[in-house]
């Protein structure tokens, strides 16, 4: 004798609280994925784009000095015709260790420290401000008697998610008599 299923039985409860567990298990382990991808995706889509356009950006600047400026403050905009490096040889393209006059901040908007409109005061040294997000250093090295290298390299003061800091590094080189 065969015993047939009355078609309008539905399911029991101990069978939907086994689905739900299993539901719920399986969405646990795809919300960390998630987590996973938008952190990613905020410091190496949005974040390097960024410091990659402010480096650009202070690259700009210094390529429209002359040759032989070394006195133009490139760390105030516009830049000042006294008091700073200009296109003089020195500085360093590594975060950690800025020299003076070859480093400046930005906040989160972009906005220069200690310009009008900035959360951030004007840097003293190299002590960053408070409020900064986005580090700008710089370096200029005389390759020849008519060749100079120049280095910018932009980060951010802490990664999205704890994950590491987003960072850009640009290298050109500028030749006299231009």
């Amino acid at each position: 004798m065969t015993t047939t299923r009355n078609p309008e039985a539905g399911m029991t409860l101990i069978e939907v609280i086994i689905a739900c567990g299993l539901l719920v298990t399986l969405m646990a382990g795809l919300m960390s994925l998630g987590g996973l991808a938008i952190s990613t995706t905020e410091n190496q889509g949005h974040l390097a784009a960024r410091t990659t356009e402010y480096a650009q950006d202070k690259m700009e600047q210094l390529l429209a000095l002359s040759y032989g400026d070394a006195v133009t403050d490139t760390r105030s905009f516009p830049a000042l015709n006294s008091g700073g490096s200009g296109l003089a040889a020195g500085g360093s393209s590594n975060t950690s260790s800025p020299v003076a006059l070859y480093v400046d901040y930005l906040d989160q908007d972009g906005n220069l420290c200690g310009t009008t409109g900035a959360a951030c005061a004007a840097p003293v040294g190299t002590t960053p401000p408070t409020n900064w997000f986005y580090q700008r250093v710089w370096q200029v090295t005389q390759v020849s008697a008519n060749l100079k290298q120049i280095t910018v390299t932009a980060t951010i003061s802490r990664g999205f998610g704890g994950a590491m800091r987003a960072s850009s590094t640009l290298t050109v080189l500028k030749s006299n008599p231009f």
